[in-house]
């Protein structure tokens, strides 16, 4: 467990114009910031200008590498020659081929219909989408390699055929050995690569890149009274180990986003105080996920909305990830997801314009 400092940029500002030295741009993206909460284990939190940091980084020199993470830019991704970019937020679109997944279970088990849909999001301006085969949801039961591979690779064939680029989101080496033969280009594990051993060499050996997402816990028991001594800083070490791990593994730190795993192993404080301090995780130095999209604490703040009828809460929480940085979104509903972006880049791009 690190000792800190952690460093959370606050104070975000539209555009930097007129305020030369005193705000710092949020990891080459669109996103700018004018303070920094610093926070330590066991202390309170002190608020400090962006103007102080210089001074600040000269007296707590272990704060400088945290700090190169959070101005430094994120280099695009190559993925089978076309650049992925993250200078601008990207959309993942959400394709579930089971018949259990928590909001739309059993919509998409046929392959035409599956690889269907796959295409409307693309076509409607996800940049990635990303295929399981095995449900996540709290409570659910774990799917034999076999089933879970024979689901997935009709489906990535075909919108591999399409053009697509295409996540597979599984915890098995064997399903992901799989699904980048058949033609994925990243591989997303809900386990960041803890549930199979073999994994990490799987995703070493193929030169992707790779989601490594915190989850307390697996999904039979994550919701059994999750705790922590402090979440937000708690999820950040344990991605930070998980980065390590993978770059002793052979993957290479570029290739590396992170996603602090909303609604896995967390209770509805936990989930929003991860929302309210998403840019924290901006000093791992590596491009980040958010994953919210119809998810349970949205409905037990709408009084128990069912998930087919969470749209509004997840554009809220998308338009919080946008404000503090957040390079890719994973949602389900890809049209509305994708207007609510380009509202909000249309924001950035007129405070960036001045007349």
């Amino acid at each position: 467990m690190a000792a800190g400092p952690y460093l959370r940029p606050t104070g975000f500002v539209e555009a930097p114009f007129g305020h030369d030295g005193k705000v710092a741009r949020l990891a080459g993206g669109m996103c700018w910031f004018s303070a920094v909460e610093i926070l330590r284990r066991g202390a309170e939190p002190e608020l400090l200008a962006v103007s102080d940091i210089e001074a600040f980084l000269s007296s707590c020199p272990e704060a400088e590498p945290v700090w190169s993470n959070l101005i430094g830019t994120r280099p695009p991704l190559s993925c089978s020659g076309r650049a992925f970019r993250f200078d601008q937020p990207q959309i993942m679109g959400i394709l579930n081929v089971t018949p259990d997944s928590f909001s739309d279970g059993g919509a998409y088990e046929d392959v035409t219909a599956a690889a269907e849909a796959g295409w409307d999001m693309s076509a409607a301006g996800a940049a990635l989408i990303d295929i399981g085969g095995e449900s996540t949801r709290p409570g659910a039961e774990p799917v034999w390699e076999g089933d879970e591979a024979a689901r997935i690779l009709p489906v990535v064939e075909r919108l591999r055929d399409q053009g697509a680029l295409i996540s597979i989101d599984t915890r098995k080496a064997a399903v992901m050995r799989a699904a980048l033969t058949a033609g994925a280009h990243l591989v997303n594990d809900v386990s960041a690569l803890t549930y199979d051993s073999e994994s990490a060499g799987v995703v070493a050996e193929a030169g992707v890149p790779v989601v490594l997402m915190h989850a307390q816990g697996d999904p039979q028991t994550m919701q059994q009274a999750p705790a922590y001594d402090h979440v937000l800083l708690d999820v950040y070490d344990w991605l930070a180990e998980r980065i390590d791990a993978a770059v002793a593994a052979g993957i290479e730190r570029g290739r590396i986003i992170v996603d602090p795993g909303i609604g896995f192993g967390k209770t509805l404080r936990h989930n929003l105080a991860l929302i309210n301090g998403l840019s924290l995780f901006h000093g791992l130095g590596a491009p980040l996920l958010l994953g919210a999209s119809r998810k349970r604490f949205i409905g037990a703040l709408s009084k128990e909305a069912p998930a087919d009828r969470r749209l509004a809460g997840s554009l809220t929480v998308l338009q919080a990830g946008l404000s503090q940085g957040v390079q890719l979104v994973r949602v389900h509903d890809v049209p509305e997801s994708v207007q609510a972006l380009h509202v909000w880049r249309g924001l950035r791009d007129a405070a960036l314009s001045p007349a």
